[in-house]
C-alpha cells in the first residue's frame, strides 16, 4: 500500500472501508451526494426494525469510502426493545414489501420515465443547470430508498440462516442455495424482457435483425424502427434497462446503452434460450429431512419468507439510484458535450469528475475547474483501486452487543441482521496455495473456461460467451450481461454480495471473496470454477 496518500479518519470513532460496493474511488460528485441519504436510509430501517444500532455513515477518504456504525441513542433503547418484540410476531418486512410493490416501485418507475424523457441537449443553459439539480435530488432520494429497504430484503434470510443452520448444521452456502429461482430480477428477468421473448419467438424478422453482424447501437435503432409488438417490445425493453449503470452505482460508470456490443449479445441470448428448470424441489426436500420433526413447520415458514424478501435484495437498487444514477449520468454528459464544444473541457466524460456545482458554473460560464484539473481527478480515479486504502481508519471496531444479554427476540432480530451483513461483507480468509485459490462457495457447479480479467464495465465488450468472469465486485446492475459468462470470480464480497445472487439466479458457478484473484489471475489463463468447494484452480 505504497501509494504516498494520506489516510486520516473522517470522524472519530472506528471507519471501516466498503470495497464491496465501492471497489474504486468515487466521484467528487457520488462522495457530496451520498453520505447523508445512506445515513438517512439507514437510520429508518433501524429504527423500523428496532435495531440496536442508529444507523450507518460513510465518509469518505481520498475517494475511498468508509462506513461507520452509530450507537443509538440510550433514550431510544426502550423503544426498541418493544419495536423489536413485534418484527417475528407480525412479520415487519412484509409491510414493507407491500409499501414497496404498491407505493414506491411504482413512483419510482414513473419519475425515472419523466426523467429520462427530457432531451438535456434541447435545453438552455439555465434549464440544463436546473435538470441537472433535478436529477441530483432523485438521485440522492433513491440512494436513502436504496437504504431504507436493506433490512427488509436482509432480516428474513438472515434469521432462516440461524435458525436452520442451528437446527442441521448445514453451511450457509448449501441453505441460500435454496434461494435459487426466487428472485427474478436478479437474474435479469423483468415484464419487459418476457414481453420482448414473446414478441421475438413470433417474428421471423426480428430475429434475423437481431442476429445480423455489424455495429450494435445501428442495430438496436433498426428493432426500434420495427412496426408492431416486436419494435414495440424492445423499445420498451430499452427504455426500463438503458439509462441503468452496468455495474457500480457512482456516474463514473456506464450505462447500458452505452455498451450496445455486450448489450446485444446478452439479448441474443437471453431471446434465445428457455429458462432453467426449476429444481428447488428435491433440493428443498433433501434438506428439509435433516429438520428435526418438531421444527419442520417452523423451516417452512422461515423458507417462505426468506424466500418472499429475496427479491428486494436487488430490486430496492435496480429500480431506485442505479437507475436514477444512470440518468444522472445521462445529463452530466450531455452538459459535458456542451462544455467541451466550447473547448472548456477536452471530453464530455471530464465533467464526471466535477462536483454539481462545478457542473452547472462550467455550463453557466461562472468559473469552474480547468480541463487538466478534471483530468487529474479522472486518472486518479483510474490508477487506484481499494486495495491502495487501508481496511481500517482509527480504532478497532467496539465488539457487537453480547446477544446473551438481551430479550430473546431482540436477541433474535440483532443475530439474524449480524448473519446477513457478515454474509454480504465477509470474504474468504482461507491462504491460498500456488494454484489454487480458496473463496467461498457462492453457486453450485464445476465450469473451465477462460478468465476475463474485467476492472470495470469499460471492459465488458471483451467478454465473450463462455468466459470466467475475474473482477474486484459486482452489483445488482451487473445481471444484465451474465448471461455471456460461464462463471465468476471475485475478490470482495460474501455469500450474499450480488455477484453470489446473481451466480446462483442464473445457475453458473461462482466464487467469492477470494481477496487476491484480480491479481493472481492473468487474463486468459485457463481456470477452473468449483462452486461447490468454493475454489478456483488455475489450469493454464
Amino acid at each position: 500500500m505504497a501509494t504516498g496518500l494520506r489516510f486520516e479518519p473522517p470522524g472519530p470513532g472506528s471507519w471501516v472501508q466498503d470495497p464491496v460496493h465501492m471497489p474504486r474511488p468515487m466521484t467528487r460528485y457520488f462522495q457530496e451526494t451520498h453520505p447523508s441519504p445512506f445515513k438517512k436510509g439507514t437510520n429508518d430501517f433501524a429504527r423500523f426494525y428496532g435495531l440496536l444500532i442508529n444507523g450507518l455513515q460513510m465518509g469518505y477518504v481520498n475517494g475511498f469510502g468508509y462506513r461507520q456504525v452509530l450507537p443509538v441513542p440510550d433514550a431510544e433503547i426502550p423503544a426498541r426493545f418493544q419495536r423489536a418484540e413485534q418484527v417475528f410476531e407480525k412479520k415487519l418486512w412484509r409491510e414493507q414489501l407491500r409499501d414497496w410493490d404498491e407505493n414506491r416501485k411504482p413512483s419510482s418507475i414513473a419519475t425515472h420515465r419523466e426523467l429520462q424523457a427530457v432531451n438535456p441537449d434541447s435545453l438552455s443553459d439555465t434549464e440544463l443547470s436546473t435538470y441537472l439539480k433535478r436529477c441530483r435530488d432523485h438521485h440522492s432520494a433513491m440512494l436513502a430508498q436504496h437504504m431504507r429497504f436493506t433490512a427488509g430484503a436482509l432480516l428474513p434470510t438472515g434469521d432462516f440462516l440461524a435458525q436452520v443452520g442451528d437446527w442441521t448444521g448445514l453451511p450457509p452456502s448449501e441453505l441460500l442455495d435454496l434461494m435459487r429461482g426466487s428472485a427474478e430480477v436478479s437474474a435479469g428477468g423483468s415484464d419487459e424482457m418476457q414481453r420482448l421473448k414473446r414478441a421475438f419467438a413470433q417474428d421471423t424478422k426480428a430475429r434475423d435483425i437481431l442476429t445480423t453482424i455489424g455495429d450494435s447501437a445501428q442495430l438496436l435503432a433498426s428493432l426500434r424502427s420495427l412496426g408492431g409488438e416486436s419494435g414495440a417490445a424492445i423499445s420498451g425493453y430499452l427504455d426500463l434497462v438503458g439509462n441503468r449503470l452496468i455495474d457500480g452505482f457512482d456516474i463514473a460508470e456506464p450505462t447500458a446503452l452505452e455498451l450496445p456490443d455486450a448489450l446485444v449479445r446478452a439479448i441474443r441470448i437471453t431471446v434465445a434460450e428457455e429458462a432453467p428448470a426449476d429444481s428447488d424441489g428435491a433440493c428443498t426436500a433433501e434438506i428439509r429431512a435433516q429438520v428435526p420433526a418438531a421444527h419442520r413447520a417452523e423451516f417452512d415458514d422461515l423458507l417462505a419468507e426468506a424466500r418472499l424478501m429475496y427479491r428486494l435484495r436487488d430490486e430496492r437498487g435496480v429500480y431506485s439510484d442505479i437507475w436514477a444514477s444512470g440518468i444522472m449520468r445521462r445529463a452530466t454528459l450531455a452538459a459535458g458535450r456542451r462544455v467541451a464544444i466550447r473547448d472548456r473541457i477536452a471530453t464530455p466524460y471530464q465533467m464526471l469528475d466535477a462536483s454539481l456545482d462545478e457542473m452547472c458554473a462550467l455550463i453557466t460560464g461562472a468559473g469552474g475547474p480547468s480541463a487538466d484539473e478534471l483530468g487529474r481527478r479522472g486518472e486518479y480515479r483510474a490508477t487506484y483501486t481499494a486495495k491502495d486504502a487501508p481496511p481500517l481508519l482509527g480504532p478497532p471496531e467496539p465488539p457487537p452487543p453480547d446477544l446473551a444479554t438481551l430479550p430473546p427476540s431482540v436477541a433474535r432480530v440483532m443475530r439474524a441482521i449480524f448473519i446477513a451483513l457478515g454474509h454480504l461483507f465477509g470474504s474468504s480468509q482461507a491462504q491460498h496455495e500456488e494454484k489454487v485459490l480458496f473463496g467461498l462457495a457462492a453457486s453450485k457447479g464445476i465450469y473451465e473456461g477462460p478468465a476475463r480479467r474485467v476492472s470495470g464495465p469499460s471492459q465488458f465488450n471483451r467478454i465473450v460467451r463462455g468466459d470466467v468472469l475475474v473482477t474486484e465486485s459486482t452489483t445488482e446492475a451487473f445481471n444484465i450481461l451474465l448471461p455471456l459468462l460461464g462463471g465468476i470470480i471475485t475478490d470482495n464480497g460474501g455469500l450474499l454480495s450480488h455477484a453470489a445472487i446473481v451466480s446462483r439466479e442464473y445457475g453458473i458457478p461462482g466464487v467469492v471473496g477470494t481477496r487476491e484473484a484480480t491479481e493472481r489471475i492473468a487474463d486468459g489463463v485457463l481456470v477452473r470454477v468449483d462452486g461447490d468447494a468454493g475454489e478456483v484452480t488455475l489450469l493454464g
